[in-house]
């Protein structure tokens, strides 16, 4: 028997109405803060993740050649692609730009908990305006988001890339790229403060020609955590710095006061000045967002402040503020806190929240009834009709498997009377009612 392939999925009806409801969720979130929809291909040039990524990013793509012997992959993200389509195709398009999307992602990578080689990311961007006020608008979307998913307990960690370049630079660094790493010094220790590795910060520094007691002013900085109170001690630090300017620390906390404005609080807020994102693309405010439960794959949502698109040749664009949420770890989340809660987890915003009609024939014609069930669905209604002939018993067994809330049971003497039984099954309630939209309507 042929079998999916290694670290994908197949989501049977139950599953995808979860995943529908949350994609809902998700959207009418970002609609309600002024983003559209935009959707890319699935495949792209390899080029486009090489030149953002370098060449080393290959081993981890589903890449091929197409029968035109072109370099193809399929996609491993989302952010390039959009990017892409934005200089393709919405240069003169009126900015800033306030864009959403979601779908599928390939990475060739061993699968785990959280991790699939086919997964799904749902991710905005707001492209075209910078600073404070741009970070806080993104940041506000990600709480108000994560807030209608029912999610509790999860932290969110803000810092800013300027912060530790600055202090980098101050301490002696360089930000030109090392030919024996292939990345700049500045970007190799942001690397080693993000994961916390003390002594590969220190082997770094005297390699250098450094002191590597120079890295205690960047210990000290990463040992201060909490909310808007660490500004004050790590402004005071970085004061003490010769050459560090405060003005990335200013323009942090003003994402602050701004988000704290746009969004209700998070249930924990910690500024982490050495949350880096591995990234070297990042150039302000890094956020984000983990949750206990999941352990060390706890991250559902990372973003921030970034510059890719003089790449494509729109430097004026740069930098651009956005995040990704990892579709599939938000529901694993829920899941989990479910589970060690006991309470029964519910995707705020049930994809099927409209009224699921089951139309029954019983030993009665089906042809009379089919306008009837034009009609309930062009008033919004979800109609199913029973296909086949059963008993009474088996109908009740048919409408409770397919889960409908109502069901309408009509027989050969009914249609003649123009009526029909509605049997409430959530009440238990039976109703005789005319056979018009209307009433059936009015009668749920």
């Amino acid at each position: 028997m042929v079998q999916r392939p290694r670290g994908t999925r197949d989501f049977p009806p139950a599953a995808m109405n979860r995943r529908l409801a949350l994609e809902r969720l998700l959207e009418d979130a970002a609609q309600r803060h002024g983003f559209s929809r935009v959707q890319t291909p699935v495949f792209e040039s390899l080029e486009l993740f090489t030149a953002k990524s370098g060449p080393g990013v290959v081993n981890q793509l589903y890449a091929f050649q197409d029968k035109g012997e072109r370099d193809l992959t399929l996609r491993p993200e989302l952010t390039a692609p959009v990017m892409r389509m934005v200089a393709e195709e919405m240069r003169m398009d009126t900015k800033p730009l306030r864009l959403s999307y979601y779908g599928q992602c390939y990475r060739y990578e061993e699968f785990k908990t959280g991790r699939y080689r086919e997964f799904f990311q749902y991710g905005v961007e707001l492209i075209g305006a910078s600073g404070p006020l741009a970070e806080a608008e993104v940041l506000a979307l990600a709480v108000n988001m994560l807030h209608a998913t029912g999610l509790e307990g999860w932290e969110l960690r803000i810092g800013h890339v300027g912060v530790l370049k600055d202090a980098l630079t101050g301490l002696g660094l360089s930000g030109e790229v090392d030919a024996s790493t292939g990345e700049p010094p500045i970007a190799s220790a942001m690397r080693l403060l993000d994961k916390g590795d003390d002594a590969g910060l220190s082997g770094l520094f005297s390699a250098h020609g450094l002191d590597p007691a120079n890295t205690e002013p960047l210990r000290a900085l990463a040992s201060l955590e909490g909310g808007l109170e660490t500004l004050e001690p790590a402004r005071k630090l970085l004061s003490s710095m010769d050459g560090v300017s405060l003005e990335a620390l200013d323009e942090l906390e003003m994402t602050l006061t701004a988000l704290a404005a746009l969004a209700p609080a998070p249930p924990a807020l910690a500024v982490d000045l050495t949350v880096a994102r591995g990234l070297d693309y990042y150039t302000g405010m890094v956020f984000e967002v983990k949750v206990a439960e999941l352990g060390g794959e706890g991250q559902v949502l990372g973003g921030g402040s970034y510059k890719l698109l003089h790449l494509f040749g729109l430097p004026d664009l740069d930098p651009s503020c956005g995040f990704g949420l990892g579709f599939d770890r938000v529901l694993l989340a829920l899941e989990a806190q479910a589970e060690s809660t006991g309470r029964q987890e519910v995707v705020p915003g049930e994809v099927d929240a409209r009224p699921h009609i089951a139309i029954a024939p019983n030993k009665a014609d089906h042809m009379p009834l089919l306008p009837l069930v034009a009609s309930l669905r062009e008033k919004g209604a979800r109609v199913e009709l029973l296909l086949t002939k059963k008993n009474y018993g088996r109908i009740i067994k048919w409408t409770e498997g397919i889960g409908a809330s109502h069901l309408l049971v009509v027989k050969p003497e009914d249609l003649e009377n123009g009526t029909g039984r509605l049997i409430n099954f959530k009440t238990g309630d039976r109703t005789d009612i005319e056979l018009n939209a209307a009433s059936v309507l009015d009668a749920l």
